[in-house]
């Protein structure tokens, strides 16, 4: 027999960013919900360690930047800190053996049929976003001819250089954790434009990645927790849910029994697949969950006794071009008072799939090769303390940053990734429609369902479901500016047609010419 003080208006299944932000705002509102969290931890995909080595590291999630303004309200709310990413020194790009220093947030190209092809990629591929629908991507005109293609088919299309089809492939690597040739285009096209486009998903300084949170990024859901008191329930994973009696039932692994009116399940799509479900899932529910797979990374620190880095000029972050090397990316992760010199790398995709069977110290000894040759310094093989966590060993998680759609998916089966069923709403970072698969995400798609939950029990209107977030008065965005270049230069297939057709009318009326001079052409 169920105890009554298990019985709530809203259970909550998972205890991270979206979860937690969806119960505190039920709660707010005179809601009675509980959070039931299948780890030892609130956080979810945020992870911040505390050791004396590191006295703070973020394991997972950790960037925050302009037009995130939910994570920015709630950690402004809390009293949690930013401090800047270092970008003040050159950034290096290290391709076909050597280091070339560079500021801004692409490496410059000096081949111009290389800078013809770059500057058409990243405009195209804003230009195909601006036709897709944030909150219903599947509803773009050309949807379907566009899932049934993936990003490598895409670049394919698009590029006609070597090096730009090889910085497209680190840019997939980078931004979703998974390869082109995995990804729709229709997906991922999506993806970058909901971020705000190329330039804001990739950029440090205006961008995605500008900043982090003094202390670590669990702060915020460990106040929240803090906050939601006994509402939070750690190490409670949920084996079932059942719809068909008047209350929602969930039971956990260790038969705990919760009742509630309504639920939200705050996981990652395919998390659903460890739970069972009476009556079973729609069918094309049913079917989504086991098509949406989790990217592939490890997150890697390497700490060092001296910033070496800086005074050679660099500030840290490495874009990094070599399939030998584990590392795609880099940035400082030096503690904002200059202490603690650390550079955080990511070992993405089919690196991470790769080397994850080799042991920490093996990958410590590659990444410390591959940071010594980029920055050309015998400093980077003599680290004195290292960190990494490979999320995709996380059963919680099954990866991260976030799950992605391979090719077909989104057009067929996304209309119902946020449908509810029943009782049941969906929220976490996948189902967001701004910065999703980011800690911003996360939190809209938390405040979203526990919305809908509201708009359900007749508490607030069907309007009120999607708010628009204000601006943070703190961390301003400013607008990525283009140069008449940018806007105008032709991509290298216009270039050449261009230089065809130029030549061609050169040749006839050179040849016109000769011929009317030699009197084969008869003169009025």
């Amino acid at each position: 027999m169920t105890a009554p003080n298990n019985m709530y208006d809203v259970i909550v299944v998972g205890g991270g960013l979206s979860g937690l932000s969806a119960a505190k705002l039920l709660k707010a509102s005179g809601l009675n919900p509980v959070v039931l969290e299948a780890r030892d931890r609130v956080g979810g995909r945020t992870f911040t360690v505390q050791n004396k080595q590191t006295t703070y590291v973020d394991l997972g999630g950790a960037y925050v930047g302009p037009t995130q303004n939910r994570i920015l309200r709630l950690a402004k709310e809390y009293g949690v800190q930013t401090y800047k990413v270092n970008e003040k020194e050159s950034l290096v790009h290290y391709v076909n053996g050597k280091s070339y220093p560079f500021k801004g947030s692409f490496p410059p190209m000096w081949n111009p049929f290389a800078l013809m092809d770059f500057n058409n990629l990243w405009r195209k591929m804003d230009e195909m976003g601006q036709e897709i629908p944030r909150e219903a991507p599947w509803r773009a005109p050309h949807a379907e001819e566009w899932d049934k293609m993936t990003m490598e088919e895409l670049f394919t299309k698009i590029c006609w250089t070597r090096t730009a089809r090889h910085f497209a492939t680190l840019f997939v690597n980078v931004n979703v954790t998974a390869e082109p040739h995995e990804v729709s285009a229709l997906w991922f096209l999506w993806y970058v434009k909901q971020c705000g486009g190329t330039m804001r998903i990739f950029s440090t300084t205006n961008g995605g990645q500008e900043r982090k949170f003094v202390g670590g990024s669990s702060q915020i859901s460990e106040r929240m927790a803090r906050e939601l008191g006994h509402h939070v329930k750690l190490q409670s994973p949920v084996y079932s849910i059942d719809q068909t009696g008047d209350m929602v039932v969930v039971e956990t692994v260790d038969k705990e029994t919760y009742l509630a009116k309504y639920v939200v399940m705050a996981t990652p799509p395919g998390l659903n697949m460890k739970m069972h479900f009476n009556p079973e899932l729609p069918p094309l529910r049913n079917q989504l969950i086991a098509r949406v797979p989790m990217g592939s990374v490890i997150k890697c620190m390497v700490y060092y006794k001296q910033n070496f880095w800086q005074k050679k000029g660099y500030c840290g972050s490495m874009v990094i071009e070599e399939e030998g090397s584990p590392i795609g990316l880099t940035l400082d992760d030096t503690k904002p008072d200059g202490s603690i010199p650390a550079i955080m790398g990511f070992i993405l995709a089919r690196k991470c799939r790769k080397l994850t069977d080799l042991t920490k110290e093996e990958r410590l000894k590659k990444i410390c090769e591959i940071y010594a040759k980029v920055l050309g310094s015998e400093e980077a093989l003599r680290p004195v303390h290292y960190e990494e966590k490979n999320w995709c060993e996380e059963q919680y998680s099954g990866g991260c940053y976030t799950a992605y759609f391979p090719p077909g998916i989104l057009s067929q089966y996304g209309r119902v990734l946020r449908e509810p069923i029943g009782r049941l709403y969906f929220a976490g970072t996948e189902t967001a429609t701004e910065w999703s698969g980011y800690m911003e995400g996360a939190i809209q798609a938390g405040e979203r369902a526990a919305r809908e939950v509201m708009c359900a029990m007749g508490k607030i209107p069907r309007s009120q479901i999607w708010q628009a977030e204000p601006e943070s008065l703190d961390i301003r965005s400013l607008p990525f500016v283009t140069t008449f270049w940018e806007r105008n230069l032709p991509s290298v297939g216009g270039f050449l047609k261009f230089m065809g057709v130029t030549t061609c009318l050169t040749v006839v009326s050179v040849a016109g010419l000769a011929a009317y001079r030699k009197g084969l052409i008869p003169r009025c």
